[in-house]
């Protein structure tokens, strides 16, 4: 497995980890997923991951400011997603602990994160 930087090519399957993990109604506050360019214009370019096997997205990781004002500068939002047969397995962690050193390079911390029912468990 390979942890890599997430980009334009990996959205199908984010996207279709983000809709599952949403569809649980425990992974999000939200019930749509939106298109690339909104969730591109809203994550932090610098922090944002996947994890890969064999060409398939196994899950994803990223940053999201929390707010523009000066005073949360360098404050971000942190998600986590695992496609559904790839959990347990030790990416979720893998993830944030990459994403944890892209975050300290980025200059960026605290982090904000908001555990639901049963999505702790990366």
């Amino acid at each position: 497995m390979n942890i890599e930087k997430l980009t334009e090519k990996h959205w199908p399957e984010v996207k279709a980890i983000y809709e599952s993990g949403i569809a649980t109604g425990n992974a999000h506050f939200s019930r749509d997923v939106p298109e690339w360019d909104e969730w591109n214009a809203n994550h932090i370019k610098s922090c944002r991951l996947v994890a890969a096997e064999n060409g398939k997205v196994l899950g994803w990781a990223a940053l999201t400011a929390i707010s523009d004002r000066c005073v949360f500068a360098g404050v971000a939002e942190v998600s986590v997603y695992v496609a559904e047969d790839s959990r347990g397995k030790g990416i979720g962690k893998k993830l944030l602990a990459e994403l944890v050193n892209e975050s300290e390079q980025n200059n960026l911390g605290p982090w904000r994160r908001e555990y639901l029912p049963k999505t702790w468990r990366a």
